[in-house]
């Protein structure tokens, strides 16, 4: 350890040195960072209180012997523990939004931020988007983005785990959000008041069962709850499919995110025209559907989700 305080002394030597370990290790990434770098540089600036944006001109500061000594332990601690960085700082950034993060969550890193900035254009006029409901929140990142995007809507955020609603508390207040985002302890639509949606939004457990017993040890540091989507991947995708129409206004939209079950959905229905969203800075998995096609396919939905049970 010494050694290695004498021979590393800059936050760029430490971030250097903390990529070449995470590579060593194999170590896996995806929650919230795609790069052993990436994970380096996010893991070492929070050791030393820096925000995730601090200029690279900083980089070659001299660091003192004790924040040497806290970067290189927070390091050790990924590498033996298998602990997602997230975890580790307690905090993620989505849309550029920080938030409060820990196991009781999903770490935020769903591609829809994208779609929040965009403000989902051409799908909805900004303007006349006053309802929109999340569902499977988990810290709420999405809901809080979509407060941000239509500061004149009022977004109820909703899940099925009390932990993640204290999560989702956390970071409502954090934001100071609490006159516009509402969180309800729900599975999916049941304990909701009857609303109409002008834009509803889920990144709900899509992952099938065999894919998630093989999911790196990172992965299973988070809750399985958020995972697992049944044998298929699509338990709830199909129930939030099936009862999204008395919900949805007449020009609103369904986004959801199915990630890797995206073919298993689109051979199970292969008649219905989901429209897959493209990113431009990555992720794939998620469709969107008008108020209209859920309406049309209403009985195709049902059907499917009988025949699935």
């Amino acid at each position: 350890m010494n050694e290695t305080f004498n021979t590393l002394t800059t936050l760029r030597d430490y971030m250097r040195w903390a990529s070449s370990r995470f590579t060593a290790e194999k170590l896996s990434f995806g929650q919230g960072t795609t790069t052993a770098l990436d994970e380096a540089v996010a893991l070492i600036l929070y050791s030393v209180n820096q925000p995730y944006h601090l200029s690279a001109s900083f980089f070659d500061c001299v660091l003192t012997l004790e924040e040497r000594k806290t970067v290189f332990n927070l390091i050790e601690r990924r590498i033996n523990e298998r602990i997602p960085a997230a975890y580790l700082t307690k905090e993620s950034i989505f849309m550029g939004l920080p938030f409060y993060v820990d196991e009781r969550v999903l770490i935020p890193r769903s591609p829809v931020a994208e779609l929040i900035e965009q403000r989902f254009e051409p799908w909805v006029e900004e303007e006349s988007v006053e309802h929109i409901l999340d569902l499977c929140t988990g810290s709420a990142c999405i809901a809080i983005a979509c407060a941000y995007a239509f500061p004149n809507a009022i977004v109820d955020a909703v899940d099925l785990s009390p932990e993640a609603l204290e999560v989702a508390e956390i970071n409502i207040e954090k934001h100071q959000l609490g006159e516009t985002v509402n969180t309800y302890y729900s599975d999916l639509f049941n304990k909701l008041p009857p609303t109409k949606y002008d834009i509803i939004i889920s990144n709900p457990p899509y992952v099938c069962l065999n894919e998630w017993e093989n999911l790196p040890p990172e992965f299973h540091a988070e809750p399985d709850m958020a995972f697992k989507g049944g044998t298929s991947g699509l338990d709830l995708v199909l129930r939030i499919l099936s009862n999204a129409k008395a919900y949805l206004s007449e020009h609103g939209i369904l986004v959801i995110e199915v990630g890797s079950s995206a073919e298993t959905l689109q051979n199970l229905l292969p008649d219905v025209p989901f429209y897959w969203l493209n990113f431009e800075r990555g992720g794939d998995g998620v469709f969107l559907l008008t108020a209209e096609q859920v309406s049309d396919f209403h009985d195709t939905f049902t059907h499917a989700l009988k025949k699935h049970h």
